[in-house]
């Protein structure tokens, strides 16, 4: 049995100063469950006659005391003493309330509200991963809805919310860690209080075809103080490009459905719509296969690593002629970048990532690339397996 005390201590000056019963909580009584009780007698015979001869003993002390009236024994079996014996008991043969099974593989977490972080000398890549989690993670639970049950445990009672009285989770008051569970599909959440912020994890089987589901379009910038989340735009169509570009989209397509890594690289002098033309691949081809698409500067690529929790990946990497250069220049001597975008380009970063977190090995990556010139690119970046399609656009679009 469990019971709510109306007078737990409660600091007046917070939230939570109103109790949870106030804030719609109610006790959560554990009940007898007849295959649970069955497996105690058959696998735990000892343990639980130990506790039911415990728990007659302690009853018979308490009302039979010599120094107390009979009706003071009697009084006895309501004290707190034998509700303490009676809980222990009663706790013993019924189940806990459900919880989360911290063995499922997929889990996403984040701390929110995230805190807003601008920097023009440097990319706060963290912060921005960050918002992207929280992004899909609100999104998520906006799309699954009202849960099948919340439970919370404070101050060894636990307690859980009706459901029919459930608006959002923004308005739930949790103390220390609630739970939310959905049945259908099998998904817990547990929601942790961090001072001003709360942590919202999410716990599944598999979590794929939800983050698929709820980043239809996403986009990511990474550049600078102007990073952000979004959905990705494109201001022309693929049709609208010349008849040799729109056939080399069609084998960049394909190789797309074909290959799990794929890296292209087209090249031409400005205006000629180099950029345009990876963020109409992007928008046409790549969301519909339920792609993400990362816009990077020169400073994200060189701190950049796939989201785990990303089936399908696009990376957008603009002038790679400036990024990439050949390390037998003098300017290309004092930067790593080339050496970062050759390991995403070979798969070694990547692949190590998937493997260092046990993730499954068919996350897809397409990376996208213009340059003004492959002059000045670093040879390595044009050897056989690396660039696997290259195109030169030479009519002026833009």
């Amino acid at each position: 049995m469990t019971y709510f005390d109306h007078f737990d201590p409660y600091n007046s000056r917070q939230p939570q100063a109103q109790g949870l019963l106030s804030a719609g909580w109610r006790p959560y009584y554990r009940q007898i469950e007849p295959k649970f009780l069955a497996d105690l007698v058959l696998r735990d015979t000892p343990e639980l006659a130990h506790k039911w001869f415990s728990l007659n003993s302690n009853l018979a002390n308490i009302a039979g005391r010599n120094e107390f009236a009979w009706w003071a024994n009697v009084m006895n079996l309501f004290s707190t003493e034998a509700r303490y014996h009676l809980d222990d008991f009663w706790n013993y043969i019924t189940p806990d309330p459900p919880y989360p099974d911290h063995r499922f593989p997929d889990i996403l977490s984040v701390e929110t509200p995230i805190k807003p972080m601008i920097s023009r000398d440097a990319i706060a890549i963290d912060h921005v991963f960050s918002r992207l989690r929280e992004i899909i993670i609100l999104k998520i639970l906006k799309f699954l809805g009202r849960p099948t049950l919340v439970t919370q445990h404070y101050l060894d009672r636990y307690f859980y919310f009706p459901i029919e009285q459930f608006v959002n989770w923004e308005r739930l008051d949790v103390i220390n860690t609630a739970f939310g569970y959905w049945e259908d599909p099998e998904m817990w959440l547990q929601i942790d209080n961090v001072g001003k912020e709360r942590r919202l994890t999410l716990l599944a089987r598999d979590l794929k075809p939800l983050v698929r589901k709820v980043t239809h379009g996403l986009a990511v910038m990474l550049s600078g103080y102007q990073s952000r989340v979004g959905q990705i735009q494109s201001q022309f169509t693929i049709r609208s490009f010349p008849k040799d570009i729109q056939d080399f989209t069609d084998v960049v397509q394909q190789a797309i459905l074909d290959q799990d890594q794929l890296a292209v690289l087209v090249s031409g002098e400005p205006g000629t719509g180099k950029t345009v033309w990876t963020q109409a691949i992007a928008k046409e081809i790549l969301v519909s296969l339920g792609y993400v698409t990362f816009i990077l500067d020169h400073d994200a690529v060189q701190n950049f690593a796939p989201p785990p929790y990303l089936e399908r990946i696009c990376l957008i990497i603009n002038e790679a002629d400036n990024l990439a250069q050949d390390r037998s220049m003098e300017v290309a001597q004092y930067s790593n970048k080339t050496e970062h975008i050759l390991s995403l380009l070979d798969g070694t970063l990547y692949r190590s990532v998937i493997d260092e977190i046990g993730m499954q090995s068919d996350q897809k990556l397409v990376i996208l690339m213009t340059c003004n010139t492959t002059e000045r690119l670093d040879p390595a970046m044009l050897r056989k397996g690396r660039i696997d399609l290259t195109c030169e656009f030479t009519h002026r679009f833009v």
